[in-house]
Protein backbone atom coordinates (compact mmCIF):
# COMPACT_ATOMS: atom_id res chain seq x y z
CA UNK A 1 0.00 0.00 0.00
CA UNK A 2 1.02 3.53 -0.36
CA UNK A 3 0.36 6.97 0.52
CA UNK A 4 1.20 9.06 -2.10
CA UNK A 5 2.48 12.78 -0.78
CA UNK A 6 2.58 15.32 -3.39
CA UNK A 7 4.60 18.55 -2.88
CA UNK A 8 3.06 21.83 -3.01
CA UNK A 9 6.58 24.02 -2.48
CA UNK A 10 9.95 23.53 -4.11
CA UNK A 11 11.03 23.10 -0.71
CA UNK A 12 8.31 21.30 0.84
CA UNK A 13 8.33 20.01 5.01
CA UNK A 14 10.40 16.97 5.91
CA UNK A 15 8.01 14.29 6.02
CA UNK A 16 9.18 11.43 8.88
CA UNK A 17 8.18 8.45 10.86
CA UNK A 18 7.00 9.07 14.25
CA UNK A 19 9.32 9.21 16.71
CA UNK A 20 8.91 7.91 20.05
CA UNK A 21 10.95 10.08 22.43
CA UNK A 22 9.00 12.99 24.06
CA UNK A 23 10.95 15.41 26.59
CA UNK A 24 8.57 15.10 28.94
CA UNK A 25 8.84 11.20 29.35
CA UNK A 26 12.91 11.29 29.08
CA UNK A 27 12.46 13.74 31.91
CA UNK A 28 10.81 11.46 34.00
CA UNK A 29 13.69 8.96 36.59
CA UNK A 30 13.92 6.16 34.83
CA UNK A 31 11.98 7.34 31.56
CA UNK A 32 9.64 5.89 33.50
CA UNK A 33 6.59 6.66 31.03
CA UNK A 34 8.35 4.76 28.51
CA UNK A 35 7.20 1.65 30.16
CA UNK A 36 3.02 2.64 29.35
CA UNK A 37 3.30 0.63 25.76
CA UNK A 38 0.18 2.64 24.86
CA UNK A 39 2.03 6.07 24.91
CA UNK A 40 5.07 4.85 22.44
CA UNK A 41 2.99 3.00 20.09
CA UNK A 42 0.41 5.98 19.68
CA UNK A 43 3.90 8.35 19.61
CA UNK A 44 4.76 6.06 16.34
CA UNK A 45 1.59 5.06 15.12
CA UNK A 46 1.77 7.58 11.80
CA UNK A 47 4.28 10.36 10.12
CA UNK A 48 5.16 13.57 11.75
CA UNK A 49 5.19 16.47 9.56
CA UNK A 50 8.05 18.79 10.65
CA UNK A 51 8.73 22.65 10.93
CA UNK A 52 11.05 24.06 8.25
CA UNK A 53 11.52 27.15 10.50
CA UNK A 54 11.36 28.73 14.15
CA UNK A 55 8.95 30.96 15.18
CA UNK A 56 7.33 32.93 17.58
CA UNK A 57 3.77 33.33 17.40
CA UNK A 58 1.64 35.88 20.27
CA UNK A 59 -1.98 36.44 20.39
CA UNK A 60 -3.83 39.10 22.34
CA UNK A 61 -6.84 37.30 23.27
CA UNK A 62 -8.80 39.41 20.25
CA UNK A 63 -11.05 38.03 17.71
CA UNK A 64 -9.62 39.47 14.55
CA UNK A 65 -6.67 37.64 12.27
CA UNK A 66 -4.59 40.56 13.01
CA UNK A 67 -4.63 39.89 17.18
CA UNK A 68 -2.19 36.69 15.88
CA UNK A 69 1.65 38.06 15.36
CA UNK A 70 4.04 35.77 13.91
CA UNK A 71 7.57 36.40 14.23
CA UNK A 72 10.47 34.10 12.19
CA UNK A 73 13.48 33.68 14.40
CA UNK A 74 15.35 34.33 10.82
CA UNK A 75 14.24 36.29 7.83
CA UNK A 76 11.41 34.21 6.20
CA UNK A 77 10.16 35.86 2.59
CA UNK A 78 7.73 32.53 2.55
CA UNK A 79 6.51 32.78 5.78
CA UNK A 80 3.27 32.92 5.30
CA UNK A 81 3.11 30.23 2.79
CA UNK A 82 3.98 28.44 5.98
CA UNK A 83 1.83 29.67 8.83
CA UNK A 84 -0.45 32.26 8.90
CA UNK A 85 -3.36 33.72 11.12
CA UNK A 86 -6.42 32.83 8.98
CA UNK A 87 -9.44 32.19 10.54
CA UNK A 88 -9.27 34.41 13.50
CA UNK A 89 -10.07 34.13 17.49
CA UNK A 90 -7.16 32.80 18.64
CA UNK A 91 -6.88 30.03 15.61
CA UNK A 92 -3.55 29.56 13.82
CA UNK A 93 -3.31 27.92 10.56
CA UNK A 94 0.08 26.13 9.17
CA UNK A 95 0.33 24.07 6.24
CA UNK A 96 1.56 20.69 5.76
CA UNK A 97 2.66 21.67 2.19
CA UNK A 98 1.67 17.92 0.54
CA UNK A 99 -1.11 17.22 -0.95
CA UNK A 100 -2.10 13.13 0.08
CA UNK A 101 -3.20 10.32 -1.60
CA UNK A 102 -4.94 7.12 -0.18
CA UNK A 103 -6.18 4.20 -1.12
CA UNK A 104 -9.90 3.89 -1.72
CA UNK A 105 -11.56 4.14 1.86
CA UNK A 106 -8.76 5.15 3.58
CA UNK A 107 -8.69 8.98 4.65
CA UNK A 108 -6.36 10.73 6.96
CA UNK A 109 -6.50 11.64 10.73
CA UNK A 110 -4.28 14.72 11.00
CA UNK A 111 -3.53 16.33 14.61
CA UNK A 112 -0.68 17.38 16.66
CA UNK A 113 1.84 14.47 17.37
CA UNK A 114 0.21 11.89 19.73
CA UNK A 115 1.83 12.86 24.02
CA UNK A 116 3.56 16.21 22.23
CA UNK A 117 2.60 18.46 24.98
CA UNK A 118 2.86 22.41 24.23
CA UNK A 119 1.99 25.05 26.91
CA UNK A 120 -0.57 27.90 25.67
CA UNK A 121 -1.69 26.20 22.47
CA UNK A 122 -3.40 23.04 21.46
CA UNK A 123 -3.68 21.44 18.32
CA UNK A 124 -6.78 20.71 16.75
CA UNK A 125 -7.98 17.32 14.59
CA UNK A 126 -9.10 16.78 11.12
CA UNK A 127 -10.12 13.28 9.20
CA UNK A 128 -9.58 13.89 5.79
CA UNK A 129 -10.96 12.14 2.74
CA UNK A 130 -7.52 11.91 1.05
CA UNK A 131 -9.09 8.89 -1.16
CA UNK A 132 -10.18 11.37 -3.50
CA UNK A 133 -9.39 15.19 -2.26
CA UNK A 134 -7.67 17.10 -5.00
CA UNK A 135 -6.40 19.76 -2.77
CA UNK A 136 -4.29 19.92 0.46
CA UNK A 137 -5.78 20.56 3.89
CA UNK A 138 -4.27 22.67 6.37
CA UNK A 139 -3.05 21.55 10.32
CA UNK A 140 -4.53 24.12 13.04
CA UNK A 141 -3.37 25.38 16.22
CA UNK A 142 -6.07 26.60 19.22
CA UNK A 143 -4.52 29.08 21.93
CA UNK A 144 -6.19 28.15 24.78
CA UNK A 145 -5.27 31.61 26.33
CA UNK A 146 -3.36 34.66 24.97
CA UNK A 147 -0.03 34.81 25.43
CA UNK A 148 3.39 33.52 22.90
CA UNK A 149 4.32 29.95 22.10
CA UNK A 150 7.32 28.79 20.17
CA UNK A 151 7.77 26.29 17.59
CA UNK A 152 11.23 24.97 16.63
CA UNK A 153 12.56 24.00 12.95
CA UNK A 154 12.25 20.20 13.17
CA UNK A 155 9.29 20.01 15.76
CA UNK A 156 6.20 18.26 14.56
CA UNK A 157 3.50 20.27 13.78
CA UNK A 158 1.13 17.95 12.38
CA UNK A 159 0.49 14.32 12.89
CA UNK A 160 -0.65 12.07 9.68
CA UNK A 161 -2.06 8.42 10.52
CA UNK A 162 -3.73 6.29 7.86
CA UNK A 163 -7.39 5.09 8.94
CA UNK A 164 -10.50 3.43 7.42
CA UNK A 165 -13.13 5.38 8.77
CA UNK A 166 -15.95 4.44 7.12
CA UNK A 167 -15.57 0.93 8.68
CA UNK A 168 -15.88 2.33 12.19
CA UNK A 169 -19.74 3.00 10.93
CA UNK A 170 -19.87 -0.43 11.08
CA UNK A 171 -19.53 -0.92 14.72
CA UNK A 172 -22.08 -0.55 17.83
CA UNK A 173 -21.11 -0.08 21.61
CA UNK A 174 -23.10 -3.03 23.55
CA UNK A 175 -22.36 -3.04 27.22
CA UNK A 176 -22.30 -6.45 28.89
CA UNK A 177 -21.67 -7.43 32.54
CA UNK A 178 -18.24 -9.17 32.92
CA UNK A 179 -20.08 -12.39 34.53
CA UNK A 180 -21.10 -12.91 30.53
CA UNK A 181 -17.68 -13.35 29.20
CA UNK A 182 -16.37 -16.03 31.79
CA UNK A 183 -13.10 -16.29 30.21
CA UNK A 184 -12.33 -12.41 30.31
CA UNK A 185 -13.79 -12.43 33.79
CA UNK A 186 -10.98 -15.35 34.81
CA UNK A 187 -8.33 -13.31 33.08
CA UNK A 188 -9.61 -10.28 34.74
CA UNK A 189 -9.44 -11.69 38.13
CA UNK A 190 -5.88 -13.77 37.56
CA UNK A 191 -3.93 -10.03 36.40
CA UNK A 192 -6.16 -8.25 39.33
CA UNK A 193 -4.68 -11.05 41.96
CA UNK A 194 -1.22 -10.55 40.50
CA UNK A 195 -1.12 -6.38 40.08
CA UNK A 196 -2.58 -6.35 43.92
CA UNK A 197 0.18 -8.95 45.35
CA UNK A 198 2.72 -6.81 43.06
CA UNK A 199 1.63 -3.68 44.47
CA UNK A 200 1.68 -4.89 47.82
CA UNK A 201 5.62 -6.70 47.90
CA UNK A 202 6.22 -3.04 46.00
CA UNK A 203 5.04 -1.15 49.08
CA UNK A 204 6.61 -3.31 51.32
CA UNK A 205 10.41 -2.93 50.00
CA UNK A 206 10.46 -6.68 48.73
CA UNK A 207 13.45 -6.79 47.19
CA UNK A 208 12.32 -9.32 44.02
CA UNK A 209 9.31 -6.46 43.33
CA UNK A 210 11.78 -3.61 43.61
CA UNK A 211 13.96 -5.38 41.52
CA UNK A 212 11.08 -6.33 38.87
CA UNK A 213 10.34 -2.35 39.22
CA UNK A 214 7.43 -3.07 37.07
CA UNK A 215 4.98 -5.75 35.61
CA UNK A 216 5.37 -6.41 31.94
CA UNK A 217 2.15 -8.56 30.99
CA UNK A 218 0.75 -6.08 28.18
CA UNK A 219 4.16 -4.74 27.13
CA UNK A 220 5.34 -8.86 26.21
CA UNK A 221 1.58 -9.76 25.53
CA UNK A 222 1.08 -12.11 27.92
CA UNK A 223 -1.48 -13.12 29.95
CA UNK A 224 -1.26 -13.81 33.56
CA UNK A 225 -1.26 -17.84 35.21
CA UNK A 226 -1.37 -19.04 31.84
CA UNK A 227 -4.76 -18.50 31.26
CA UNK A 228 -3.83 -18.28 27.19
CA UNK A 229 -1.83 -16.44 25.04
CA UNK A 230 -1.87 -12.89 23.62
CA UNK A 231 -2.66 -12.74 19.47
CA UNK A 232 0.33 -12.74 17.27
CA UNK A 233 -0.51 -9.48 16.19
CA UNK A 234 0.83 -8.11 20.10
CA UNK A 235 3.52 -5.50 18.99
CA UNK A 236 5.79 -3.44 21.18
CA UNK A 237 7.63 -1.47 18.82
CA UNK A 238 6.79 0.15 15.55
CA UNK A 239 8.50 1.28 12.51
CA UNK A 240 7.24 2.93 10.25
CA UNK A 241 8.58 3.37 6.42
CA UNK A 242 10.41 7.01 5.57
CA UNK A 243 9.07 8.42 2.30
CA UNK A 244 10.73 7.65 -0.92
CA UNK A 245 10.86 9.01 -4.20
CA UNK A 246 8.59 7.53 -6.85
Amino acid sequence: MELECYPMSDQPCDLVPGRQARDWMDAFPSRHPYRCLPLSMANTTGWEVLCPLSFTAEWNGGPSQNDIVITPDRHAPNLHHFVTSHFSRGVMTMHPQYLFRTPPGWGLLASGAPNHVKDGIAPLTGLIETDWLPFPFTMNWLFTRPGRVKFERGEPFCFITPIEHRKAEAFEPVIRSLESNPVMKGQFEAWNRQRTDFNKRLASGDPDAAKEAWQRFYFKGELPEELGAAPETHANKRRLKAPRLG
